[in-house]
């Protein structure tokens, strides 16, 4: 099984309950997923990245259940993301299907201060030699997007 590991990212503005409390009731998500195509600060962050803000309309097809979120992908159809397990205020383990291999994400959180806490993601990927030469620094930079993105959520305000 391959593993990939985000860096341990701070999140400043929450705590690790806070963080929590949004991993596991992921439909407190929809509203920045339904907003963000719209937001100029957005769009300009997006475009300062070197990105096409076009691709942010793409978060209007992502669906959001309080337990899973699915995004389109190209040529496979839907990725869903389930919440398989949990540790209370720590970690959160998310099943992945639509993929064709076996895949899990755990999102950690540890608080480091009285209004603040840390994030590492973990991804495993049942994967061919093939498929990790093909795929793996793709899955790496997945990880470390997606740990990024998490961790600059407004974990406080949701």
């Amino acid at each position: 099984m391959a593993k990939y590991e985000s860096k341990v990212n701070m999140i400043p503005q929450a705590t690790a309950e806070q963080v929590y409390n949004v991993l596991t009731n992921l439909s407190k998500l929809k509203p920045i997923f339904d907003n963000a195509p719209d937001n100029p600060i957005i769009r300009q962050k997006v475009e300062e990245a070197g990105q096409d803000p076009a691709v942010l309309d793409k978060l209007r097809e992502v669906e959001i259940t309080d337990e899973s979120f699915s995004v389109p992908v190209p040529m496979l159809g839907r990725m869903t993301f389930a919440i398989a397990e949990t540790e209370e205020n720590r970690c959160v383990r998310y099943a992945v299907s639509g993929l064709p291999f076996e895949t899990n994400v755990w999102v950690q959180v540890l608080p480091v201060s009285a209004g603040g806490s840390k994030m590492r993601i973990t991804l495993k990927a049942e994967l061919n030699m093939m498929l990790k030469m093909m795929v793996g620094s793709k899955l790496q930079q997945a990880v470390d997007g997606f740990a990024q993105m998490l961790a600059t959520l407004p974990y406080q305000l949701m």
